[in-house]
């Protein structure tokens, strides 16, 4: 059995982000991201109701906040309490375009003793993201051993 290129497929865990402004904060993925827009959906009323880019591997879900149905964005309540982590080629040129595009930095970029270099920020839409480049391959006791040395 084939699949049609018309068929949608997904990993096992896909955030799904809800924003005031769907429509820009998609641009703002796909400039910063290098994301692909797999599909956009609209609602009679012109909100987003449904919206997927391609990060990587990986699927990001969007949509409009909807507050009438329960669904609103992070700058609706008084901001996030979750962080979306990519791992990406180049983490100081993701970070440069970020804070170019109205992105806030709330942890500048450094070079980690677990082996990346990684930085947060937060988007124009409110949602935060940890950004980081693998510097080197460790294994996990050799990472364990590194971060406990300083505790």
């Amino acid at each position: 059995m084939t699949e049609e290129t018309s068929v949608l497929s997904y990993p096992t865990v896909s955030p799904f982000l809800f924003v005031a402004g769907a429509d820009a904060a998609i641009d703002f993925y796909r400039a910063v991201f290098d994301a692909t827009e797999r599909i956009r959906v609209r609602e009679p009323d012109g909100r987003i109701g449904h919206a997927e880019l391609q990060i990587g591997d990986s699927v990001v879900m969007f949509a409009d906040e909807f507050p009438e149905h329960g669904v609103p964005g992070p700058r609706s309540v008084g901001g996030t309490p979750v962080a979306i982590s990519v791992h990406v080629a180049d983490v100081d040129e993701v970070f440069r375009r970020a804070l170019a595009a109205g992105s806030r930095s709330l942890r500048a970029l450094a070079d980690e003793a677990y082996g990346d270099r990684v930085g947060m920020f937060e988007d124009p839409f409110g949602h935060r993201w940890m950004v980081a480049t693998h510097l080197e391959r460790l294994c996990v006791d050799e990472i364990i051993r590194r971060t406990s040395a300083g505790s």
